[in-house]
């Protein structure tokens, strides 16, 4: 890098700056920048800070409902679950760092996450993850697999939180470009949120936490680039985490809330110095200005660029009330954490920055936040896949083979070997932890109970980006829904290739705009996300993944049920289930790619209607104890379903196949809006049905022996079915 009073255009392509917007910035500057002020440049321009491409269109999603009390634009979404209770929470990704260094990348995800949470002034009570591998044959899974998975559970086993839910997939598309998409939800009184703001001009602004060293510098301009050759060269971008840190952190940080001494507080996540202090002034409409000679650093001779580009770990920044700064030391040095005044807030609308007693940096905010590049990229859609038929599809291989095939694929097998290295009931809240619909989480000293998940098909994204955003929120609804919980807000990680490439913007708005209709029909506010571009590795982009993570509440947390089966003498019901959906949507599903070797075709359609009347019914049925045990239809179809129920539950299940149709369409088709029921009153059921006209067909019952047996066919016992399930990841574990 050349000389910081030399800097020229090629200077800012290294950091991923345009040249148009390098000409802008000198336009906006009516100068040359310095090497700190045009890295402060790059950072908050850089794809993952400012969102230039995908803006004009997250502005389409629903943000707004009388739950709301936050939503986009603050560290975390925040949701009234009434008692004078918020729900608080959001989704991150950590996508390039987890590939270069599995451990360290889903470690910082999980601690970046918790920050965002309690930085609201609420304490965490569950994590979540959303988690793409390449194929599970290929050469560096397992290596990736291993140190993702023991990142998450690193991190968040010492910290406290318990890791409740989540969701693990493989395909070959994300051979090079691993996704890890980490969840966190906590709690906060709804009259106590603490925001990052900066307020009165004058006020000290204090450095607290761990000290900063020249770990993950420009981190978040290489998590807006693509992959390459030369990726594993980007190790020094990955941030390094200290989960015990970061407890210490979360208590001081919550303790000096209710001594009620911060104004305002934010993270110092992407970008570190450089996005804390500009969005907290910026949003404040004010200005700051740091000494940067008092920020504590573990390293010597670090300049004004390393120390506002450091991404090092378990930082905040805060505005303080002057008359408290006392108690607030006293606080942190309590807990043995930094706390240091370094700088003050100002009324100049500019971020100005001292080093070794001279202006290391002196710019204009506005340029900065408000004026950020925003691209109104073109976009191409690619022709939509056709609709397969049942025909093109079906393979004449007999029942319970195939279900034997799809219970051991990497598409469906257990993902138990994951998250048995999670602990999942520290604090001793959990009502169910990972491996069933969505997790739910007891609410202290109320009642109440919050359901969790995160849910997204990319196969359908791929195929069809509309339908496949409808269907990853209607997927999130369903799963909440078969808790009994009412289904509340959503945050969204948007994971995708380069959006320059029109058929990449294309999935982007196709999914985009799925995803918001579909939040709109069912009165689930998007209320904080990320946006995670340049998902490509030598020009190869990744399957498309719009992961949703959705909040629900039920009033009593002991009316929720599970997936389990758990009485014989039950009837069992398909909600959702009628003579057009017999022959069953083959297309685009796993079945197609497990057994019939082909991938794509037009995914299934998804009805926002009948999604919400079917969840509504579902939820009235467990409310009034009709249901016993749920499970909604996704990936693998019915059949897969009842398996699963069976194999977690303590009864086993005879189902009759329909007299028409094809077999292997009603048993593996993934039609869309569809629950199974053990209900204990087939009468009552019926009547609830007829009351909300809503269709449901009788396909079996409950049976004493733990096995399913499915029309003439021998049964087939829940021990074999679990062996089957549970073998592949172990395995490929050794």
């Amino acid at each position: 890098m050349s000389n910081a009073s030399e800097m020229r255009f090629s200077d800012a392509e290294q950091m991923g700056l345009s040249f148009e917007e390098w000409q802008l910035i000198l336009t906006r500057l009516g100068r040359t920048p310095n090497l700190c002020e045009l890295g402060i440049f790059s950072a908050m321009w850089s794809e993952h800070c400012s969102y230039k491409s995908s803006k004009k269109w997250l502005k389409t999603l629903p943000t707004e409902g009388a739950q709301v009390i936050q939503g986009p634009g603050e560290n975390a979404g925040v949701v009234d679950i009434g008692d004078g209770l918020a729900a608080v929470f959001k989704i991150e990704s950590h996508n390039h760092p987890s590939f270069i260094e599995p451990y360290q990348g889903a470690a910082t995800g999980v601690g970046g996450i918790l920050r965002d949470v309690f930085t609201m002034g609420a304490r965490p009570i569950a994590l979540l993850n959303a988690l793409r591998f390449g194929d599970i044959a290929h050469e560096k899974t397992p290596h990736l697999l291993s140190g993702v998975v023991a990142g998450i559970g690193g991190y968040g086993n010492c910290i406290g939180i318990p890791t409740v839910g989540g969701e693990v997939n493989f395909h070959s598309s994300y051979n090079g470009n691993i996704l890890v998409n980490a969840m966190a939800v906590g709690l906060a009184h709804s009259d106590r949120i603490f925001y990052s703001a900066a307020t009165g001009a004058g006020n000290p602004v204090i450095y607290v936490g761990a000290k900063t060293g020249r770990d993950g510098i420009h981190g978040a301009t290489m998590a807006s680039a693509e992959f390459s050759d030369e990726t594993e060269s980007k190790r020094p971008t990955v941030q390094v985490g200290d989960p015990f840190t970061g407890k210490l952190l979360m208590e001081a940080c919550l303790e000096l809330m209710a001594a009620d001494a911060v104004l305002s507080i934010q993270d110092m996540g992407a970008a570190g110095l450089t996005s804390s202090s500009v969005e907290m002034a910026s949003k404040g409409g004010l200005g700051m200005e740091i000494d940067l000679d008092l920020v504590p650093v573990r390293e010597e001779a670090m300049s004004a660029y390393e120390i506002m580009l450091s991404e090092s770990q378990e930082r905040m920044l805060m505005v303080i009330k002057p008359e408290q700064a006392e108690t607030a030391r006293a606080i942190f040095e309590k807990w043995d954490l930094d706390f240091m005044p370094i700088g003050k807030v100002t009324d100049t609308q500019r971020l100005v920055l001292l080093k070794d007693a001279q202006i290391a940096c002196d710019i204009p905010l506005a340029p900065l936040v408000d004026d950020a590049p925003e691209y109104d990229r073109p976009y191409r859609p690619e022709e939509l896949q056709p609709v397969l038929s049942t025909a093109q599809l079906e393979k004449d291989i007999p029942l319970d083979e195939v279900l034997k095939k799809m219970l051991s694929s990497a598409d469906l097998s257990s993902r138990r070997w994951v998250y048995e290295q999670y602990d999942s009931d520290v604090m001793a809240d959990t009502i169910s932890g990972p491996g069933g619909n969505a997790a739910m989480v007891r609410i202290h000293n109320t009642d109440k109970g919050l359901a969790v998940c995160t849910d997204c098909t990319p196969r359908y994204v791929e195929a069809d980006p509309f339908e496949g955003g409808k269907q990853a929120v209607c997927e999130a609804y369903r799963n909440i829904s078969a808790t009994g919980a009412k289904p509340l807000a959503v945050t969204n990680n948007l994971n995708f290739g380069n959006p320059e490439k029109q058929d990449i913007m294309a999935q982007i708005v196709g999914a985009v705009t799925g995803m918001g209709k579909a939040c709109k029909a069912l009165d689930t506010p998007v209320v904080s996300g990320n946006v995670s571009l340049y998902n490509e590795t030598d020009g190869m982009a990744i399957q498309p993944c719009p992961v949703i993570g959705m909040i629900g509440i039920i009033d009593d947390w002991r009316t929720t049920i599970g997936a389990g089966l758990q009485q014989a003498g039950q009837a069992l019901y398909v909600v959702g289930q009628s003579d057009k959906t017999n022959d069953g949507w083959l297309g685009c599903s796993v079945y197609a790619r497990e057994i019939a070797r082909r991938e794509g075709g037009a995914p299934p359609s998804v009805d926002l209607e009948a999604e919400a009347k079917n969840g509504q019914l579902v939820r009235e049925a467990i409310a009034k104890g009709i249901a016993s045990s749920v499970q909604d239809i996704s990936d693998g179809g019915l059949l897969i379903a009842m398996a699963e129920m069976v194999m977690a539950g303590q009864c086993g299940a005879k189902i009759t196949p329909p007299d028409s149709g094809s077999l292997h369409g009603w048993a593996f088709g993934e039609d869309q809006a569809r629950y199974i029921l053990a209900v204990r009153d087939a009468g009552e059921f019926a009547a609830l049905c007829a009351g909300h006209q809503i269709e449901a067909v009788r396909i079996g019952e409950t049976i004493s022996k733990t096995e399913l047996t499915v029309g003439d066919l021998p049964p087939i016992s829940k021990e074999v079915m679990v062996a089957w399930h549970t073998s592949p990841i172990p395995a490929l574990m050794g």
